[in-house]
């Protein structure tokens, strides 16, 4: 009979001979887990077909998504199913980034499936997005190289009645349910709506293809689509939306909600508190993240105040006032906004290799936002093809330009351009490692996270030489921060708008029509705002974790390799992940008999 102590040994020998010898159904396991995650993604790509036509995948390019009860519920039921069926396979020996698929899959299943008891899908439009401004935008994002890229488009036209129908299904039951954004941003909502309802056809957003037909397209061919493209404006777009205008308009509208914030929705708390989950990734309470606010808040006007006693005033007030006042600071055309955003964006790609080992194939392109939804729509990233089919883009809001500053341009170049957004979004699709899902997955706090950090790169490298323009980056970090106040103040203390446009007047200088519509943004995307700050400083925390950990070896390029070719990540995963590299950093340093790593 073995003694204790050799049974002991025994036990401790065990772990590692299984390392040493991996289980021998480890490739079938491996081999099951990739190939649910292709079912998966195919099941995805099948059911969201504008997505998969986003994507490049032209498979469904004739079909249009659908927003029945029963489509939804189909759904939910899948999900369901199969997230079982990915929690049963063990991982044990697998690669991390095996682990990670798993672990990022069961994550996002979960997530959906606990949304549902708050019915998003009965709340589908607002002022800030939904599907009657999501269709126009289609022409921006599809691509049109070959007659069937045609008359598949014609075909979706066709089935926008359809889906507008099942989105006034949806809303029904929302009034039912209480279920309603805001009253007072629905007349936004009407008036986009009205807007494409009203347009003559040949002059409709949905017909912009139909005027610019690429060589590939025979002549033959083009007088066929073109008439066939109007009568489907004229025939089914145009009378659809004239239908859901009404509906909304003399029926939706004057049911919504009174109150701004979700609280005031049917189990309004617990719906925040998601969202809250959902955009951070992190255990943070509302209440901890509005404190924070408010310490950023102070933290970021000392720095502005510093800026604005540089260029000789007493104070922000004065020096807000002064640039209101100033037409040098103001743009004088719409194509200067573009030019300056593009002009900015040039210079920081010569400077990416300073800060990047590994930099993306794909180029983006600057573009105006297009005028029927400008007013309520930010400067903002729209993602180009994987295969490079269709570049990416910058699209700029151009509105009002006159009532507009220069001071946030730079900033903003880099948050939506390079390094931030673009840099991010276009080396993930250009990770073969990784699945589908993962190259385009997006966690609020990651993405918008690392635009914010992204940021603060332009003055690493020598940019933002005009003190007015830094000043106008240090603007946008205090945009961020407040973000934190007046986001849950809202959902949770139950601000009201006032409060929120006299929080952002009290703690900045930013302009007016950009006030007016970020207040009107956190009203009906909860939550949301509240990733950019979280992720951001999560990333700096990291950064400064690797530097004082490798000290004079720690290598920035590597770094920000090593946050990206992950792909989008919660913010708990890649704090893992960068403590799991700084220790393997460590480890190769002690090999080298380097002090660094003592």
């Amino acid at each position: 009979m073995p003694s204790l102590k050799h049974v002991l040994v025994l036990m401790m020998l065990v772990p590692a001979a299984l390392a040493a010898n991996p289980s021998p159904d480890l490739e079938s396991r491996r081999k099951a887990l990739s190939d649910l995650l292709h079912e998966q993604w195919e099941y995805t790509m099948l059911h969201s077909p504008i997505f998969a036509s986003m994507l490049g995948d032209k498979r469904y390019n004739d079909k249009i998504d659908d927003f029945s009860q029963k489509a939804i519920d189909d759904n939910l039921e899948h999900e369901r199913l199969i997230v079982v069926r990915f929690e049963a396979i063990d991982t044990t020996g697998f690669p991390d980034q095996e682990v990670i698929n798993k672990q990022l899959m069961v994550r996002d299943l979960r997530m959906d499936l606990e949304s549902a008891r708050f019915k998003p899908w009965e709340m589908p439009v607002n002022q800030a997005g939904g599907i009657h401004t999501g269709l126009p935008t289609l022409v921006n994002i599809l691509a049109f190289d070959s007659v069937k890229d045609y008359d598949d488009y014609i075909a979706r036209l066709r089935q926008i009645p359809t889906l507008l129908d099942q989105a006034t299904v949806q809303m029904r039951k929302g009034m039912v349910d209480g279920l309603m954004p805001p009253r007072m941003l629905m007349d936004e909502v009407i008036n986009q709506s009205n807007a494409i309802a009203t347009m003559a056809p040949e002059k409709s957003p949905f017909v912009q293809p139909f005027y610019k037909f690429p060589d590939a397209i025979p002549d033959s061919d083009r007088k066929r689509l073109r008439e066939a493209g109007l009568a489907a404006v004229r025939d089914s777009v145009l009378p659809s939306y004239v239908k859901f205008t009404s509906f909304i308009r003399d029926e939706y509208a004057p049911k919504g909600r009174p109150e701004p914030g979700v609280w005031s929705l049917p189990d309004g708390a617990a719906l925040y508190a998601f969202k809250v989950k959902e955009s951070t990734t992190t255990d943070m309470s509302p209440e901890e993240i509005h404190q924070l606010g408010l310490a950023q808040v102070k933290e970021i006007e000392g720095r502005m105040l510093q800026v604005a006693n540089q260029l000789g005033f007493k104070d922000l007030k004065s020096f807000n006032a002064a640039v209101k006042d100033n037409p040098k600071l103001h743009p004088q055309s719409r194509q200067e906004i573009v030019d300056l955003y593009q002009k900015y964006i040039d210079g920081m790609y010569a400077k990416l290799p300073e800060l990047f080992g590994r930099l993306p194939k794909g180029k983006l392109d600057v573009m105006p936002i297009e005028e029927f939804r400008e007013k309520e729509t930010s400067t903002h990233y729209m993602q180009g093809t994987p295969d490079g089919s269709r570049k990416a883009h910058v699209m700029v809001n151009t509105s009002d330009f006159a009532k507009r500053t220069t001071l946030d341009i730079e900033t903003t170049a880099y948050h939506e351009g390079v390094p931030g957004h673009h840099l991010q979004i276009a080396i993930a699709q250009e990770l073969p490692e990784l699945p589908p899902f993962r190259q385009q997955e997006g966690y609020t706090a990651y993405t918008e996270g690392w635009a914010l950090y992204a940021e603060r790169l332009g003055k690493e490298v020598g940019f933002f030489q005009d003190p007015y323009s830094y000043y106008g980056h240090l603007q946008d970090e205090m945009l961020r921060a407040i973000r934190l106040v007046v986001d849950t103040g809202f959902h949770y203390k139950r601000w009201s708008r006032q409060q929120v446009v006299d929080f952002f007047h009290d703690h900045s200088g930013i302009d007016e029509p950009e006030v007016q519509s970020e207040t009107d943004r956190y009203m009906v995307w909860p939550g949301q705002a509240l990733g950019y700050k979280i992720g951001q400083l999560e990333i700096l925390k990291l950064r400064q974790f690797a530097k004082d950990q490798l000290r004079d070896k720690f290598d920035l390029r590597a770094f920000h390799d090593e946050v990206l070719v992950g792909g989008a990540l919660p913010m708990d995963v890649l704090g893992t992940r960068i403590h799991e590299w700084v220790q393997q950093q460590k480890t190769k340093l002690a090999q080298a008999g380097d002090p660094t790593a003592k």
